[in-house]
Parts: structure tokens; C-alpha cells; sequence
């Protein structure tokens, strides 16, 4: 099963679709996955308090539950064509270091405003880890032609991570599609480019060898 795709791609594209399937009635249900969805902040933070409340674990499990086939099937299509060339451009630790980092910051991002809503939502789902990946790949293949779905139209890396950006931003400040994270979105960008800046030594993260000599050039080893 993908046989051509790289190690960690793999791995996490069979964890999904293994993990979609025990979600089903007629397997485990989705019921025994709840306490590994991400739970909104209850009654201030008591993370090891019984019942539904938020969990520690969560920030890290919630990315591998979805809730319908569509779901399922876009995150799984985005991991597997933006995926595939970023480990293979990485090497598989530090793509799933970076991988797993957006999923946990856009869960982070998620439980803050889920604290400023009256009625916070139970989040599930790879989404903040592929527009992690999306924003990886935009910073590193800009000039990369990648095709829109729906519609079709073919435009630069750089600019299908801004069009998507943006189209967050909007969804999400203006609850036009009520239903979707659309911060935990921004949240995998933000915490994506934040772990690039760091590992390319650029601001806010300044890196400097030791002695205080010149700093090199890391945009090379790390795209």
C-alpha cells in the first residue's frame, strides 16, 4: 500500500484511514474515540479532571480522528501531495517533528478561542497539521505550480498558501462557515512558520554559534 510514498507520509496516511475506520458503528464507534477528540477548556483549566473535559493527550490525538469520509478523504489527499516531497526534502525526523508541532499549535490556538465562545465545539481532525504542511511547502517550493480543486485553476505555491490563508482569516472572523476550526487552521500556519523561522535561524529565533562569530546561513539544510 503506497509503496512509493516516503516512510512517515505513509505511516500517518494508514493511521488515519486505520483509525477512521474503528470510528465506524459497526467496528469500535465513535464514542470510544471522544476522550482522545479535543475537549474545549471547561470550568477554568483542570486538565486531569474526570468526565468530557480537555485532556493533555488530546493536543495530539484530536489529528488523528476525523468526522465523515470528506473529511477524512481532503486532509488525507492535501497530506499525501504536500507531505511526500517535504519529508523527502526534510528527512523523516524533522518532518515529523514539524508535522506533529502544528498539529499540538493548532490545538493550542483552537482551546484560546474556544475560551471566548459561549458554546465551544469538541475539534477532531488533521487539518492543522496539513495547513501546516501547506504553508511548509508554499515557504519552500514557492514558485511550484499546485492546482485548485474547485475550482481548477493552477497558480504558484506561494500564492495558494496566501489565497488559503486569507480565506481562513475571513471564515473565520466572520463565522460565514460555522461548523469548521478555521483558527485551528491558522494555528498549524502560525505554529509551521514559527518552527521554520527557528530552524532557519531568522526573527524572532536568532541563532548564533558560539564566540559570537557570524552566524551562518541555515536556509540551505533546512529549506
Amino acid at each position: 500500500m503506497f509503496p512509493r510514498l516516503p516512510t512517515v507520509t505513509k505511516a500517518l496516511l494508514i493511521a488515519n484511514i486505520v483509525l477512521f475506520l474503528l470510528q465506524q458503528p459497526f467496528l469500535l464507534g465513535n464514542g470510544t474515540f471522544e476522550p482522545f477528540m479535543l475537549q474545549p477548556l471547561r470550568d477554568g483549566f483542570d486538565p486531569f479532571s474526570p468526565g468530557g473535559n480537555f485532556q493533555p493527550w488530546q493536543l495530539l490525538t484530536y489529528g488523528f480522528l476525523h468526522g465523515g469520509f470528506g473529511h477524512l478523504f481532503f486532509n488525507m489527499l492535501a497530506l499525501f501531495m504536500f507531505g511526500a516531497p517535504l519529508e523527502q526534502t526534510w528527512g523523516e525526523k524533522r518532518f515529523l517533528t514539524y508535522y506533529l508541532v502544528c498539529i499540538v499549535g493548532a490545538g493550542l490556538c483552537q482551546l484560546l478561542v474556544g475560551m471566548m465562545m459561549a458554546d465551544p465545539a469538541t475539534v477532531l481532525g488533521a487539518s492543522g497539521g496539513v495547513f501546516g504542511l501547506l504553508l511548509a511547502y508554499g515557504m519552500l517550493f514557492p514558485n511550484q505550480r499546485v492546482m485548485l480543486l474547485f475550482p481548477p485553476i493552477p497558480m504558484k505555491a506561494r500564492t495558494f498558501v496566501i489565497v488559503f490563508g486569507a480565506m481562513e482569516l475571513m471564515l473565520g472572523a466572520t463565522g460565514w462557515q460555522p461548523g469548521v476550526a478555521h483558527f485551528a487552521h491558522l494555528g498549524g500556519m502560525l505554529f509551521g512558520w514559527l518552527l521554520i523561522r527557528y530552524w532557519r535561524g531568522q526573527p524572532p529565533f536568532n541563532k548564533r554559534p558560539p564566540g559570537g562569530g557570524p552566524r551562518k546561513n541555515h536556509l540551505r539544510s533546512v529549506r
